[in-house]
C-alpha cells in the first residue's frame, strides 16, 4: 500500500508537465503501484482568485475519489472565502488545503491565514504546505516566489499545535527545533535516507508516525521517492508508517 501526500494536476506557466492531467497522474500511480494520492490543481498557486481552480480539480476528477483526494487553495486575504470554504467541504468532497503563501504573498501566522487554518481545520481538513514548489536554481525568471524558511514554518506549527499539518517539498527543518505537541507529516520527496540521513534523523528525534510517502508529481518522477522508502535501513513497520498508515491516520481513512 502507498498513499502520495503529494500530487499535482494542471498547466504550469513556467514549464511544460509531462501527464499533468487526472487520466496521465492515474496512469503514473499505477506504473509505480500507488493505490491513493492527495492532489491539488496548478492554477490555485497562481490564480488571482484560486476557488474556480478549486470547482475545475473536483470536476476533474469526477468518478475517481476512490484513489484521489482532492486539496483546495483558498486565500485569506479574499472576501467570501468562508463560503468557497464551506463549499468545498459540503459539495465538493475535499479533504484539505494547500496553501502557497509564497506566491499569494502572506505569512503563515498572520491573523487572516490563522483565520483560514482554524476554520479549515473546524471542517476536519488537513493543511498542506509546500515550503516550495520549484527548485529556485532552475526556475523562469518570472517566477520569483521565496521558499517558506523553516523558521516561518515552525512558527506555525507552534501558533496551530492542533492543526493536521503536511509539510511538503520540506527539506532543513531542523527535527530538533520541531514543536513536540505539533500535530504533522513531512514527506520525503526533498529528504534523504543516506549521506546526510536526515530521514533518519527525524525519525529518532521526532518519532516514526512523523513522516510520509511524497512524491511531487507531476513536477517530478516518483522514483527517488521510491528508492529512499526501499534502502530506508528500518524494519517493515516504520517503512510501513511511512508508505501508508501515518497519511491514513491523519486522514482518517479506512484501509483494509
Amino acid at each position: 500500500m502507498l498513499i502520495d501526500i503529494n500530487t499535482w494536476i494542471g498547466a504550469w506557466p513556467f514549464r511544460h508537465l509531462e501527464e499533468a492531467t487526472v487520466s496521465g497522474l492515474l496512469k503514473r500511480m499505477d506504473r509505480k503501484g500507488i493505490d491513493r494520492a492527495i492532489v491539488a490543481h496548478t492554477g490555485a498557486a497562481l490564480y488571482r482568485d484560486p476557488h474556480p481552480a478549486n470547482v475545475d480539480l473536483a470536476r476533474q476528477i469526477g468518478k475517481h475519489t476512490d484513489r484521489l483526494l482532492p486539496v483546495a487553495t483558498l486565500l485569506p486575504q479574499n472576501p467570501g472565502w468562508q463560503e468557497d470554504l464551506r463549499r468545498c467541504h459540503q459539495d465538493l468532497g475535499f479533504v484539505g488545503l494547500r496553501l502557497y503563501p509564497q506566491y499569494h504573498e502572506y505569512r503563515l501566522t498572520d491573523e487572516p491565514a490563522l483565520d483560514l487554518i482554524d476554520a479549515a481545520h473546524d471542517c476536519g481538513f488537513v493543511i498542506q504546505v509546500p515550503q516550495r514548489v520549484e527548485d529556485r536554481r532552475t526556475r523562469h525568471p518570472w517566477d520569483v516566489a521565496r521558499d517558506l524558511s523553516g523558521g516561518e514554518i515552525i512558527e506555525a506549527l507552534r501558533a496551530r499545535p492542533k492543526v493536521k499539518w503536511m509539510l511538503l517539498n520540506a527539506l532543513g527543518l531542523a527535527a530538533e527545533d520541531l514543536p513536540k505537541e505539533a500535530n504533522f507529516l513531512v514527506d520525503i520527496s526533498r529528504m534523504t535516507a543516506v549521506l546526510q540521513r536526515n530521514m533518519q534523523r527525524l525519525l529518532d528525534v521526532a518519532g516514526n508516525d512523523k513522516l510520509a510517502f511524497g512524491t511531487g508529481m507531476v513536477f517530478k518522477v516518483a522514483d527517488p521517492a521510491l528508492l529512499k522508502l526501499e534502502v530506508l535501513d528500518r524494519g517493515k513497520r516504520v517503512r510501513e508508517a511511512i508508505a501508508w498508515r501515518n497519511a491514513a491516520k491523519m486522514l482518517g481513512l479506512k484501509v483494509r
